[in-house]
């Protein structure tokens, strides 16, 4: 998000020229139309690296592709020349109104001796210096995603900034967690009026209140004391809101393929995982807060005893995210093998609470299992439709907005799509936790009938691991 400099028709000064560097295009090809009333300096460079990068079935090369389609797109409503800038109005439909600028000039600016001029980076630091140079009035800003580009800038003194339009949220500490703590005094404050009755075994309250406009469709409440209360808001209706009381799976008479939730966080998951209404469900979390366990759980529930979905796909971001798996031996599932570890791991979890039979009722169940278990990997996911699947993205954190639209649109009619990630362990190159397709979801999708997320915060693994976690 560019901060907006205030233009007046006689000056224009005042109008910023940024600087592109070339990962900027690689991660958003759109981004040349992102800098509102700001003018766009491409350098050479950064057309010889998008050059060297678009070969290749990857995110990367896709975008430089996409990228330099849209500059040509550009250029090409320009006839008449490109030195004096191309308006960017007509090619942006309005989105921004400043000009693009292609270096059309050999650039001779006398770099630091330290500073190699055979690098690319250096070479685009220098068209930055040039335009500082020539342009004292105006602020030449480079916008790199390449945090070492971003210090060696400052270095020799030039000013630059990360590329923010991207991300969904400036701090991740304010992203919606999926439920909130109920005040000691909260029923002082919204019991008055409230109409209250049961049904099918739920109880409902509707309640208004200085709160209620500020609760979200799907978020939990909760509330420890003499009279614990766990509830999810229901609907909403303008400054009314109607709770509805969860069914309590921390009971084993409520277990879920022998699984019982270990804490209240556990517990909303569950009642998320469990209810037929919601499509999507998003669950964040530290390593070993039970989000793969608790959602194959739910899975095998629904699948093999209810029979609510026909099977449970699972896809993993493989890191390196959407590279070839070709070189591993094998079909696709066997391809795939290496990366789901972490579903064999539970499914062991998994198989011993059925505790029948012995060994051979335990093998018998574990081949029923992964018979109703597709791995799938991401490549192969465009184009595709899933009809009443119960389909898992593991590890969502890696992937982009982009990647993830892709994925969420597969859902066809039944489908449910659970989507679980820890925002803290980002393998991407150039993601961060606030342009992470995970927070991207999670932010877009709250407050909507039909999705539900929560944020797990204790970690049930064992004593050792929670010690780890806290003191490694």
């Amino acid at each position: 998000m560019v901060k907006r400099a205030h233009r007046h028709d006689d000056d224009t000064q005042a109008c910023k020229l940024f600087v592109l560097d070339t990962n900027v295009l690689m991660h958003d090809p759109t981004s040349l139309f992102r800098f509102e009333e700001h003018d766009v300096f491409v350098p050479i460079m950064t057309l010889e690296e998008l050059d060297a990068n678009k070969k290749g079935m990857s995110e990367v090369a896709r975008n430089a592709r996409q990228a330099s389609r849209t500059m040509d797109e550009i250029v090409s409503t320009c006839p008449d020349g490109i030195e004096a800038g191309i308006p960017l109005k007509g090619p942006s439909h309005d989105l921004a109104t400043g000009k693009l600028y292609l270096q059309t000039e050999a650039i001779t600016t006398q770099l630091p001796a330290a500073l190699p001029t055979a690098k690319a980076d250096n070479q685009i630091l220098a068209v930055v210096m040039h335009l500082s140079e020539r342009f004292p009035g105006r602020p030449v800003i480079l916008v790199s995603k390449d945090i070492n580009m971003r210090i060696k800038a400052r270095a020799v003194g030039l000013h630059t900034q990360d590329y923010f339009n991207d991300k969904v949220l400036e701090d991740t500490d304010l992203l919606y967690t999926g439920w909130r703590e109920l005040a000691a005094d909260f029923w002082d404050l919204h019991g008055k009026g409230m109409e209250s009755w049961k049904e099918d075994g739920h109880t409902y309250y509707r309640i208004s209140g200085p709160q209620a406009p500020d609760m979200l469709v799907n978020e939990f409440l909760a509330q420890d004391g003499e009279n614990p209360l766990q509830v999810r808001v229901k609907e909403k209706n303008g400054a009314s809101v109607l709770l509805e009381t969860l069914v309590d799976y921390a009971h084993t008479k409520n277990s879920v393929w022998g699984i019982t939730a270990r804490n209240r966080e556990q517990n909303f998951a569950l009642n998320l995982l469990m209810n037929p209404e919601i499509d999507f469900v998003t669950l964040l979390g530290q390593a070993g807060t039970g989000k793969t366990l608790l959602t194959l759980a739910a899975g095998l529930t629904q699948v093999l005893e209810t029979k609510r979905y026909s099977e449970i796909i699972m896809t993993r971001v493989t890191v390196p995210v959407g590279e070839d798996i070709g070189f591993l031996p094998g079909t696709e599932e066997e391809k795939m093998a290496p990366w789901m570890g972490a579903l064999e791991d539970n499914l062991d979890v998994l198989n011993g609470t059925a505790g029948e039979g012995g060994d051979w009722g335990r093998a018998a169940t574990r081949d029923l299992i992964r018979s109703r278990i597709k791995i799938k990997s991401l490549n192969f996911m465009r184009g595709r439709t899933f009809i009443n699947k119960f389909l898992i993205i593991d590890e969502a954190q890696n992937l982009t907005p982009k990647q993830m639209k892709t994925l969420v649109t597969r859902a066809g009619p039944g489908t449910k799509v659970v989507c679980l990630g820890n925002i803290a362990q980002i393998d991407t190159p150039y993601l961060t936790e606030g342009s992470s397709g995970l927070t991207f979801v999670v932010d877009r999708f709250k407050g909507w009938a039909h999705s539900g997320h929560i944020t797990l915060q204790r970690g049930e693994r064992s004593r050792l691991a929670d010690h780890a976690a806290d003191v490694l």
